[in-house]
């Protein structure tokens, strides 16, 4: 069975190193498993609850999917896209607050954080605290339920929301699935293996605590220049040096292979002195990120190039948002208004026969499709992604023999603008062509 990946990075900021070990490098390798299909995107309306700088944000956008591409996404193997060019998510967000409780909300550790510091500093609880940060678990899940991700990799001060994300689509399926879960329950992946790096003083590299390594930005020089301002203890060169705990140490094993972490730990032991350590990490990480710079660089001078990738991104993302919200908006009672039914029309004589209506099926993104259309072109009917396409034939031949009383219970939805009584009609033809 395939299964769905998501990943979302916020863009409020230039990558740094620990981006790239925590974020962008194990997403890249994860993209390249079989049976995975990825959705990876820019998490620009998140960035809009803790920013307001519009430089900024549109600066960060195009340096992450830089960074991204740079680090060998393959935008022809995965959905990458802007979180900004899918108005379905708004839209999802919307339904999925509607029946979000509150008190769920309260919970939240954002919120939570932010009352409890207002609280401490003698201000009211709820002092500039915006219904963006007070409700974007609700905008998390949407960006998780809108594509069906079956997993979602995120470090443990982030399960909460994946837990919040399975309580919003089991209280949607409960009201409005009659027999028919929506959305599937996403499970937080916890990659514990996948390193977080240390930054300057030791702490965890952070742009908060302004002791980041950047990844690109200020090129060789600048990663040269960052890297000597690691703090390391005063052991002079000679004496012995205890590799664990040292934040240049745990650094430097993010990047080597078995072989190299060993004899750099030996060689510490050993007095390798911290001027010469320092070298030596420059030096391996220079190997691993240099030729990736180069094709960074190409993508900052070029954004146009970045655009276009993002929008075609954009359309594989909305193949599967779009009908699959259509089947959402049904499900809650937003249906296009239709007449009331007529009787069928008269069967056309037999020399109209090749005027019948037509089901197709079809695979787009390891996902089996079929549709009906009309004589004419239009689409009557449209289904959801299946994951087989025995799944998908046998629905078709259920249509074709039952007609409209099996309508109701197929994972369909009607064409734009199509009425029911239309449909009804088509599948009536159907099934008398069978006789």
């Amino acid at each position: 069975m395939i299964q769905r990946v998501l990943t979302g990075i916020t863009t409020t900021g230039t990558p740094h190193l620990g981006n790239y070990v925590g974020a962008i490098r194990p997403t890249v390798q994860a993209s390249l498993e079989p049976g995975v299909e990825s959705f990876l995107f820019l998490a620009d309306y998140h960035a809009l609850i803790k920013c307001d700088e519009p430089e900024r944000i549109e600066r960060s956008r195009l340096e992450i999917a830089a960074a991204w591409l740079a680090a060998g996404l393959d935008p022809q193997r995965v959905t990458f896209y802007r979180q900004s060019d899918i108005p379905e998510t708004p839209e999802l967000t919307w339904l999925l607050t509607c029946v979000t409780a509150k008190g769920l909300m309260n919970r939240a550790h954002a919120y939570k954080a932010a009352t409890d510091a207002n609280e401490a500093a003698g201000e009211d609880v709820d002092a500039n605290i915006t219904m963006g940060l007070f409700s974007y678990p609700i905008l998390m899940a949407a960006d998780i339920l809108l594509f069906n991700a079956h997993r979602v990799p995120v470090g443990r001060d982030q399960v909460q929301h994946i837990e919040m994300a399975r309580d919003i689509a089991q209280r949607f399926n409960h009201l409005f699935g009659r027999g028919r879960d929506y959305f599937v329950l996403p499970q937080a992946q916890i990659d514990d293996h996948v390193a977080t790096l240390p930054g300057l003083d030791g702490r965890k590299m952070s742009k908060s605590y302004d002791n980041t390594i950047p990844l690109f930005e200020g090129g060789a020089k600048g990663l040269k220049d960052a890297i000597a301002r690691i703090v390391t203890d005063s052991r002079a060169p000679g004496e012995p040096k205890e590799p664990e705990g040292s934040a240049l140490v745990m650094i430097h094993d993010a990047f080597a292979d078995a072989g190299q972490r060993e004899a750099f730990h030996a060689d510490l032991r050993g007095g390798l002195g911290w001027g010469e350590a320092k070298q030596r990490l420059l030096a391996l990480i220079e190997g691993h990120i240099g030729p990736m710079r180069e094709v960074y660089e190409r993508f900052m001078a070029h954004p146009e190039q970045v655009e276009e990738i993002l929008q075609a991104g954009a359309r594989k993302a909305r193949a599967v948002a779009t009908p699959f919200l259509k089947e959402l908006r049904q499900a809650v009672g937003l249906r296009p208004m239709v007449a009331v039914p007529r009787p069928a029309a008269k069967a056309a004589p037999a020399a109209k026969a090749a005027a019948l209506p037509e089901f197709k099926q079809y695979r787009e993104n390891g996902l089996f499709y079929f549709k009906l259309t009309a004589p004419d072109g239009r689409v009557l009917l449209q289904s959801t992604g299946l994951a087989e396409g025995r799944e998908a034939g046998g629905w078709v031949k259920r249509l074709k023999t039952e007609g409209a009383s099996a309508l109701d219970a197929a994972p369909v939805s009607l064409g734009d603008g199509v009425e029911r009584p239309t449909v009804d009609a088509a599948l009536a033809a159907l099934v008398a062509a069978q006789e």
